[in-house]
């Protein structure tokens, strides 16, 4: 219909002229409302998010490292530590500037281009441009630019799954009344709203509502309002962080005034000091965490996942609880049909796919194309047209020359629709029919009996979650074309049932998901019925049924809470209530992982510890509030994702053990060669030396490790559960104790053997990193025993001991590097004995896993804190 008709067809209303806003009145409403827009929050400025990154525990440690090897002379190192920081800052600021992009899209996606009537005539503006009172003339495929109210409609239906998660397009209808804006969803309502896209008809609207007033306008307050909040790795690894920087000051200070009054020489009992300070302070901790998010985020990547936010990553391995929206995330968001009934026969798609469809469903697929638009924006249609073009190819079937000479509306009196079509060759016209099974019926004045027997099919497939239509043909003269359907002779052809289809993928990661304790509960805006059967076929059981979003709405927070407990089905959920979900699981404790694609699910993506948003279907909003996007919108990927985030987790741990357990010896010895009055055993180049064994070593070799055997067939940590728990503590220390022993040993045996400072110290040096690799070796799994650990595959391994021994022997046999050292040479027996200590510093640990096996088959008692 054109915009002349459609202003004829306007009621006469006081309140809306035809005409529309004048520019000058237009103007002042622009002036009055503001622009058509999401308004945006003050941005920080990139000098304040530097200020508060650099105020970080973990960089004012990176940057006390640095300036403490710049006192000591090696600027090499500290120039690395300061470039670290550098690059450590970058990738933060990066990161702050990626989260506050969600209002950004949210803004873009408020504001398309518009066409009013101002004046009396036609004009395309800019979104941002609209304001309340406005004509906004809407046609098929435009976007609404703003929530308003109908005031003449032909036929119109728009999706609002951008605001509900309903995938079928709701029908509208016209309103002479100037009434307030209700909210989404619902058939025969006169409202429409910013954001959604009409898919059938035409129609003229008053605009009521613009930029925050809008729906989208209040999801985006929701957003801006949720908090994100640190996780669980940040916080343990800061509070980590504080109480080795304190414990390691309070050392220092001991050491110094110690080792001045027991010996006099103040500058030595300083330099003693920083030679424990650098040993204590824990400088691996912020690279390893750094190195091993943008590694693990990385190898997310190459399963299609993209990760926003890497701090997440850690959170998947401790995800129990994982919500799902249906549309486009369990479903393909893409109608098709499912089912097909016609002369008492069934014909079922999902049960006979790849055959062709038997003669006797021709004709009811035929009429239900001719019921469709041509070219449609209708989901629906789409997928009879796609249904008729396959089925039909090569048959008489297909009438590619016929043409529509009327269309019969759908009306809130009679939920059918009918298309009167010509033919070049007959004059006769063929008038095909669809709509809602009763009104087919209705027009096909069928007997009751027949009626009830239909409404009983009818009723069957919809308790399977699918939409049903009826389909009539009928046939009329060349003359006048009646007013009413009802005034045609039709013949019932039979109902085409249409499903959203389940995501192939879908059941088998529902099974992982549930062998790997992750609950999954289903979040929709679709019907209950719906919902249950869309559960049933991806085999999610929901004890209490389906709750549907007013029955949330009428709980309190207590009651909330408890039902969550149980619950695995949500439907008729509006997006209030999904982040009312959020927050309830939250609350119990639960570690929550959330999907979503639309605009509705922005809120709760944001406040769920993890956020999932689907990279193809999904909106700009959804992706930008989230902290992961599935490229390729697979449900699989999240298994893989909570796969490798588990890895990532367990690998981090077993880092971090190793870091505690290493620095034991090496604090150990300088602080103990100060209380036994012995030569200082390690000096500043020694820990660097060091160094350049357990930095790769904590970020290469630990993260290229494979994951356990058992990684995805045990329940997630729990949420309480710390990163370095009193185990992983326990554990880690005892084993540098061990080294340290032997250490001290070697040391102690060899001054007072008379083989002087300097076999005593490449001895002891030599011993350190033998135990040092060997340490690496055995820490790559709790469980497994070291010759297992062995055949498992990981280069970085070879690399990194390999690298060790080579620099070690040239710091032993080049005379220029052992005088730097302060060592001298070794002797093959010295070499047997150094690799002996090495051995014997850590056969306990490999005894004690041993025995553990043996306990307990299954092997997962000792790993790192995952396991047990």
């Amino acid at each position: 219909m054109s915009a002349s008709a459609l202003l004829r067809a306007v009621p006469a209303d006081p309140v809306v002229s035809p005409a529309g806003l004048s520019d000058v009145e237009a103007a002042a409403a622009l002036a009055r409302h503001g622009f058509n827009e999401l308004p945006s929050t003050k941005p920080r400025s990139i000098f304040r998010i530097a200020l508060e990154v650099i105020r970080e525990p973990m960089l004012l440690l990176l940057l006390a490292c640095g300036g403490t090897y710049l006192l000591l002379g090696d600027a090499q190192e500290a120039i690395i530590l300061l470039i670290f920081v550098g690059v450590v800052i970058a990738i933060t600021l990066y990161q702050e500037r990626k989260t506050e992009r969600a209002l950004e899209a949210l803004r873009d996606l408020s504001s398309p281009r518009a066409l009013v009537i101002r004046s009396g005539e036609r004009k395309r503006i800019a979104g941002r441009d609209v304001v309340p009172g406005d004509v906004l003339v809407l046609s098929e495929g435009d976007r609404v630019p703003a929530d308003g109210i109908l005031v003449s409609a032909v036929n119109l239906t728009t999706d609002e799954s951008l605001l509900t998660g309903e995938s079928v397009p709701v029908r509208k209808q016209a309103s002479a009344e100037d009434l307030e804006m209700a909210r989404p969803g619902g058939e025969d309502l006169p409202f429409v709203f910013s954001g959604t896209l009409v898919v059938r008809g035409t129609g003229l609207a008053k605009a009521l509502a613009t930029g925050a007033g809008t729906e989208l306008g209040k999801i985006g307050k929701s957003l801006r309002e949720v908090e994100q909040e640190p996780t669980l790795l940040q916080r343990d690894t800061r509070h980590m962080v504080r109480v080795l920087a304190l414990v390691g000051l309070g050392l220092c200070s001991l050491l110094v005034v110690f080792y001045g009054l027991t010996r006099g020489d103040w500058l030595r009992g300083f330099l003693a000091a920083l030679t424990l300070a650098m040993a204590i302070l824990p400088e691996e901790l912020p690279v390893v965490l750094t190195v091993f998010l943008a590694l693990g985020a990385w190898r997310i990547s190459r399963k299609r996942v993209l990760t926003r936010r890497v701090a997440a990553i850690e959170m998947l391995g401790a995800a129990t609880v994982l919500c799902v929206d249906k549309t486009g995330t369990l479903t393909m968001n893409q109608m098709s049909v499912a089912q097909l009934y016609a002369k008492g026969q069934t014909y079922d798609f999902r049960k006979q796919a790849g055959t062709a469809i038997p003669d006797d469903f021709h004709e009811l697929a035929e009429f239900a194309m001719l019921a469709s638009q041509p070219d449609p924006f209708d989901p629906m249609d789409r997928a009879i047209r796609t249904l008729g073009d396959e089925a039909l190819r090569g048959t008489e079937h297909l009438h590619g020359n016929w043409k529509v000479v009327r269309e019969y509306p759908l009306a809130k009196s009679l939920l059918a629709i009918s298309e009167v079509w010509t033919s070049p060759d007959s004059a006769q016209l063929v008038i095909a029919t669809k709509g809602a099974p009763e009104a087919v019926a209705d027009l096909c004045h069928m007997a009751k009996e027949d009626a009830a027997a239909l409404n009983e099919t009818v009723s069957g497939m919809a308790a399977d979650g699918l939409r049903v239509l009826g389909v009539a043909r009928a046939v009329g003269s060349g003359g006048a074309l009646p007013e009413q359907q009802h005034d045609f002779d039709f013949e019932f052809l039979g109902l085409v049932a249409l499903a959203d289809p389940v995501r192939p993928t879908v059941p088998d990661s529902i099974r992982e998901c549930q062998a790997a304790g992750i609950r999954v509960i289903m979040i929709t805006g679709d019907y209950p019925g719906t919902a249950l059967s869309i559960a049933r076929q991806i085999g999610l059981e929901s004890p209490d049924g389906a709750i549907a979003g007013p029955e949330v709405a009428a709980m309190d927070e207590a009651t909330l809470r408890e039902r969550v407990r149980r619950a695995n089905v949500f439907a008729r959920a509006v997006p209030e209530q999904k982040l009312q979900l959020v927050n309830a699981l939250k609350a119990n404790g639960e570690i929550v992982a959330m999907t979503g694609d639309g605009v509705n699910d922005s809120p709760a993506l944001k406040a769920s510890h993890i956020g999932i948003a689907m990279g193809q279907r999904g909106t700009d909003v959804a992706r930008e509030a989230a902290d992961l996007v599935l490229l390729d919108d697979d449900f699989a990927s999240i298994v893989q994702a909570v796969r490798l985030g588990r890895r990532i987790f367990d690998n981090l741990k077993k880092a971090m053990a190793y870091i505690f357990a290493i620095h034991v010896p090496i604090a150990g010895l300088s602080l103990c060669a100060v209380l036994f009055r012995w030569p200082l055993i390690l000096e500043p180049i020694h820990i660097a030396f060091l160094e350049l064994i357990i930095d790769p070593a904590c970020s290469i070799v630990f993260e290229a490790e494979q994951e356990e055997a058992d990684v995805m067939q045990r329940p997630p940590r729990p949420a309480a559960e710390h990163l370095f728990n009193r185990q992983m503590i326990v554990m880690s220390l005892l084993q540098g104790a061990g080294v340290l022993a032997i250490l001290l040993a070697i040391f102690g045996i060899a001054l007072q053997r008379g083989q002087g400072e300097a076999d005593a110290r490449t001895l002891t040096f030599t011993s350190l990193v033998m135990a040092n690799v060997a340490m690496i070796v055995t820490n790559r799994s709790w469980s497994r025993s070291i010759l297992g650990i062995l055949r498992t595959p990981n280069a970085a391994m070879w690399w990194v001991g390999g690298g060790a021994f080579t620099i070690l022997g040239l710091a032993l046999y080049v005379p220029f590097l052992r005088d730097l050292f302060h060592f001298s040479s070794l002797h093959a027996n010295d070499i047997g004995l150094c690799l002996g200590s090495a051995a014997l510093s850590l056969a306990w640990f490999e005894c004690l896993k041993a025995f553990q096996r043996y306990r307990e088959p299954r092997g997962a008692a000792v790993e790192t804190g995952v396991a047990k």
